[in-house]
């Protein structure tokens, strides 16, 4: 019985903790896009995009020269998702907190990195991602680049009321099996009788 209360027990454990690690494993890059350029301005990036792609997690480079000081809710980036003339994202990116990269030391240029958001869901079709400067000053921006990447899809939250269920089950007869087993009363013919000759035998 002990083998299957560890059982439900790790069941449990892994449907609980189903969200935490997913969260943990890096997702993997589906494309990137230069979508703002100092030289040109706006640089809309479009492409199509199935249902399959989902989750797709939304995070842009930003290229700075010098030491811009970012503020919370200064936006340094604007960035809107549209699919069918419907928007479906638009965020105001401030990169307030993010540590910068050094790419050219000599040159004093950055890049930062910040998640704008998630498309939990995708209808197919095309997308039009459209990145424009913000209301930031000081902030010398170079370049921004648009990057996606596929996330582990999240279990259903239903799940994981479940999996807590299943560990307490798991554990208490976990706890019950192993008190049943430590508190038998030992068979007293299962030790070898006493001596009856020589020294602590019972001859008389």
């Amino acid at each position: 019985m002990r083998i299957v209360f560890l059982i439900v027990f790790l069941a449990g454990a892994a449907l609980a903790g189903a969200d935490w690690l997913a969260a943990q494993v890096p997702g993997q890059d589906f494309g990137r896009w230069r979508v703002y350029d100092a030289g040109t301005g706006p640089l809309p990036a479009r492409m199509d995009l199935a249902e399959k792609d989902a989750p797709l997690r939304v995070l842009l480079d930003l290229g700075v020269t010098g030491s811009p000081a970012m503020r919370e809710g200064q936006a340094v980036v604007t960035l809107t998702v549209a699919t069918e003339g419907t928007t479906v994202l638009a965020e105001a990116v401030d990169f307030a907190g993010v540590q910068p990269n050094d790419t050219n030391i000599q040159r004093q240029e950055k890049v930062l990195t910040d998640t704008v958001g998630t498309l939990d869901a995708v209808t197919a079709g095309p997308y039009v991602f459209t990145a424009g400067l913000g209301d930031a000053e000081g902030a010398s921006v170079r370049y921004v680049d648009l990057v996606l990447r596929h996330e582990w899809a999240m279990v259903d939250p239903r799940y994981q009321p479940i999996g807590y269920v299943l560990m307490a089950v798991g554990f208490i007869g976990l706890v019950l099996a192993f008190r049943r087993a430590g508190g038998r009363p030992q068979n007293p013919n299962s030790q070898p009788p006493p001596p009856r000759w020589g020294r602590g035998g019972t001859a008389a």
